[in-house]
């Protein structure tokens, strides 16, 4: 591209194509314990209220379909429980969140401990490559 005085102007590139991506090889060689503890905590307990609340929604349908009656008059004529018995949705959802809480604490330290053994495993075969490509 000439101009008025006979020099040449840059070229401005046009826009670049999908193949044009820029990538960029990464190795992962440390993954960090609290980072790792953190995140599980919370992504557990998301999980477990998720799951929780599905329940009692499931619980309160059931209630009102009936089904939870008909359970409790089975079980009676089968005699494993006493005349009388009805399902007590507070007591079995209290117990529920509580046992919740103590399987989120559990997943979140298993998750600690393969944080601390990726990273000595890392440390003898050098951690997971990744590419990563830039969009564009």
């Amino acid at each position: 591209m000439r101009t008025a005085e006979g020099t040449t102007a840059p070229e401005v590139p046009s826009r670049p194509g999908p193949a044009s991506t820029r990538r960029a090889r990464v190795v992962i060689r440390r993954v960090g314990p609290w980072s790792v503890l953190r995140f599980s905590l919370l992504f557990y307990f998301c999980v477990m209220l998720i799951l929780w609340l599905a329940l009692m929604i499931l619980y309160g349908i059931m209630g009102s379909l009936g089904v939870l009656a008909q359970i409790a008059r089975l079980l009676e004529s089968v005699s494993l429980v006493d005349e009388g018995f009805r399902f007590n949705g507070a007591w079995i959802f209290s117990r529920l969140f509580v046992v919740g809480l103590g399987l989120v604490a559990l997943w979140s330290v298993i998750n600690l401990f393969v944080a601390f053994l990726y990273n000595l495993v890392s440390d003898v075969v050098g951690g997971i490559e990744v590419t990563l490509a830039e969009r564009r």
